[in-house]
């Protein structure tokens, strides 16, 4: 198993759990004359030029490898979720974040998976891709979800006192549904083998 990571302090932290990670993007990663029976993209392709990431699985993949394309699409309950909106809105109106819904519906993001399928399917490089959806569900404390909160999405770039502001309606919010809730998450993902015979 081998890590592909642009950013270093992330590949440390990979490191730190012994994992190997070259730091790279992955359009710009030097396979070195290595090649592998999978390329996993795990909430992350989206960051991936789509054509250059193709051409670049396919190029390191051995025959009939595999490129599997996953992410975890999730929506908070309504009484955590429009409080967190609402917060956001306040601390960065200028945000593009802060423009969306607070709950985004699944067909937005089956139709950017679908893309991403024609994508791979376009470049000539893969079989036909396959879709694939699994729902389940995970309850979070109170607590647990205010440590994995900042490391999602649009808060990695919000200042620390404008997250706190968001930690704290967010707390509140969830504290008045008893300390915890239950998240529902729909794990979304493409995969395609290599039409590679050699």
């Amino acid at each position: 198993m081998l890590g592909v990571e642009p950013d270093a302090r992330m590949a440390d932290v990979a490191r730190a759990r012994g994992l190997p990670v070259e730091v790279a993007t992955f359009e710009t990663w030097q396979a070195a004359a290595r090649s592998f029976d999978a390329v996993n993209a795990a909430q992350s392709w989206h960051w991936v030029e789509p054509a250059l990431g193709a051409a670049k699985a396919a190029q390191v993949l051995r025959p009939n490898g595999r490129l599997a394309i996953f992410g975890h699409m999730y929506e908070p309950p309504a009484e955590v979720a429009e409080p967190f909106a609402a917060a956001f809105r306040r601390a960065v109106p200028d945000s593009p974040f802060s423009h969306m819904p607070a709950r985004r519906p699944l067909g937005t993001y089956l139709a950017a998976y679908r893309t991403v399928g024609e994508q791979i399917h376009q470049t000539g490089l893969f079989n036909d891709p396959e879709h694939w959806q699994f729902q389940w569900e995970r309850t979070y404390t109170r607590d647990q979800w205010l440590d994995l909160l900042p490391t999602t999405g649009g808060l990695t770039q919000v200042p620390p006192d404008k997250i706190a502001d968001i930690l704290n309606a967010v707390a509140t919010a969830i504290d008045a549904n008893g300390g915890h809730f239950t998240m529902s998450y729909v794990t979304l993902a493409v995969t395609a083998t290599s039409a590679t015979t050699s």
